[in-house]
């Protein structure tokens, strides 16, 4: 690859640059997710994997409302469950449980260990619902950026079995800018931390994971103001999710940015606030 198509790889997936302040809108995910630990049940720090003693938070919207799975961004290096509290603000008055998990984060482990965590967390999900008499056969799950990856992974077909979990655990998925195929990211500023070589990035490409089987129904978004490989990514991935006769549709949300999108969901009568709850 020459090193003028390196910049432009470099360039489409600096999410961090394709704004005017990432501190500004890292300080809004701050704010909100500061509001919802204080103005909402919370039960706190739930340990869902005894082999790297990672932790979620769990918020609660009563008695056998369903549960959805958030998954933080921050390209697999940055970000927790305590500057990404802000889903709870928009899902729980509409009688959604919200759950946010922390994982380990590059380069201190691999991309396949932050993967196993996250299958970790949803199996913990799925076995332990209901001692929160919440609605947990059957989970949604969402994510955004690194987190849309993640949630890609969960909807990977063959890894069910051997965390305890039926092929259908997952009712829907509200995926938000994923990156779904790793290869170009090889090639670019960020595998700086992930140290990705070729065989770590397709194994973990949700893109070429694409289940024979599934009763999930795809959420697919990205911003309008987001870079050309981003907005590439998720029409892709959603392709190939339909392509395969799985239920799937895309989301418009033409005046959000790589940030703001996500942050959108504190608001309950936003469009992916609505979006998440009719699918449950």
């Amino acid at each position: 690859m020459n090193p003028a198509e390196r910049e432009w790889l470099d360039r489409e997936y600096n999410a961090r640059a394709s704004v005017p302040s990432f501190e500004a809108e890292y300080a809004r995910y701050v704010a909100a997710s500061a509001e919802a630990r204080s103005h909402l049940e919370r039960v706190a720090d739930l340990a869902y994997d005894s082999a790297s003693d990672e932790t979620l938070d769990l918020y609660p919207a009563g008695p056998g409302s369903p549960l959805f799975l958030w998954i933080h961004g921050g390209y697999w290096r940055a970000l927790s469950k305590d500057d990404n509290a802000f889903p709870a603000l928009g899902l729980v008055p509409k009688g959604i449980s919200v759950a946010v998990l922390n994982y380990s984060l590059a380069p201190a482990v691999p991309l396949d260990e932050i993967v196993r965590q996250t299958r970790a967390a949803l199996a913990w999900l799925h076995a332990h619902a209901a001692r929160f008499g919440l609605s947990g056969r059957r989970l949604h799950i969402g994510g955004s950026s690194a987190g849309g990856h993640l949630g890609g992974m969960l909807l990977a077909g063959g890894w069910q079995q051997r965390f305890g979990l039926p092929e259908d655990a997952i009712a829907s998925a509200l995926l938000l800018s994923g990156l779904m195929d790793l290869e170009p990211l090889i090639h670019t500023h960020i595998n700086g931390w992930m140290n990705l070589d070729w065989e770590a990035a397709r194994r973990n490409s949700p893109l070429y994971l694409i289940p024979e089987r599934s009763q999930a129904h795809l959420l697919a978004s990205v911003g309008g103001l987001e870079s050309d490989a981003f907005k590439a990514q998720t029409a892709a991935y959603l392709e190939a999710w339909t392509s395969a006769g799985h239920a799937g549709r895309a989301i418009a949300m033409p005046n959000y940015n790589h940030f703001d999108i996500a942050l959108s969901l504190r608001e309950p009568d936003g469009t992916l606030a609505k979006a998440v709850a009719a699918a449950c």
